[in-house]
């Protein structure tokens, strides 16, 4: 049960719909302060749900692939402090297209959306997250070069695995910081991007998510895991 004299914050990166939201919709319920975000145009359902939350939910637009919107939100929340950021970021191109298929103004658009674009809000909103705090992305099982068995989604693969190996970067020029660091595996969800045939469902998802990033809580160092917290082989 959270503390509510202590009422922790989260700021959520990425955050209108799909799992980004249902993350938004579980801190709440948990008693978190919640700082969420959206592209502008896609945040009706956040400021709607904010309008029930008695000021526990504030709403802010930013298109995290344009770095002056990155730095003016950086600007907005510069003077507060942060228990969890995570970035929840992803788009992705046709499944049935490899690296032989691929245009390379798509190719461009899945890497800086999925792997340039998050690395670039944590190098930016780092300064605002408390010692003991975390520093979370979500990654995929499909970032995982040993589970790829069958090839599939590869451009999608390539974007979390470049993810996955930039947070390692960054934990090793952070190697004396006590903050954890998470690459977060949600699981193949029923969403707009999962699809309807997709093996889980938002609820069985994201409260398991959150559950595990409290409970790495104080880990530091990089952690990459499952919704479950189940380690996921690099």
């Amino acid at each position: 049960m959270q503390n509510t004299s202590a009422q922790k914050t989260v700021l959520l990166i990425g955050a209108s719909r799909g799992l980004g939201f249902a993350m938004v919709e579980e801190y709440l319920k948990r008693g978190w302060r919640v700082i969420a975000t959206g592209r502008e145009g896609s945040i009706q359902s956040l400021n709607q749900l904010a309008q029930n939350t008695q000021s526990a939910l504030e709403v802010e637009a930013v298109d995290i692939t344009i770095p002056n919107q990155v730095a003016a939100l950086h600007g907005r929340l510069k003077d507060r402090r942060l228990d969890v950021l995570f970035v929840n970021a992803g788009v992705k191109n046709e499944d049935w297209e490899t690296i032989a298929d691929v245009s390379t103004e798509e190719f461009v658009r899945v890497m800086v959306t999925n792997s340039l674009s998050p690395m670039r809000v944590i190098e930016a909103f780092q300064d605002l997250v408390r010692p003991a705090g975390t520093i979370g992305v979500m990654s995929s099982g499909q970032g995982s070069l040993t589970n790829n068995t069958n090839g599939n989604y590869e451009v999608y693969r390539g974007s979390k695995a470049a993810l996955n190996m930039f947070m390692r970067s960054f934990a090793a020029r952070h190697q004396d910081d006590p903050r954890t660091l998470l690459l977060m595996a949600p699981g193949w969800v029923k969403t707009d991007m999962g699809g309807p045939g997709a093996r889980l469902t938002i609820e069985e998802s994201i409260p398991n998510l959150v559950s595990t990033i409290e409970a790495y809580e104080g880990s530091s160092g990089l952690h990459y895991l499952d919704y479950l917290g189940k380690v996921v082989p690099w």
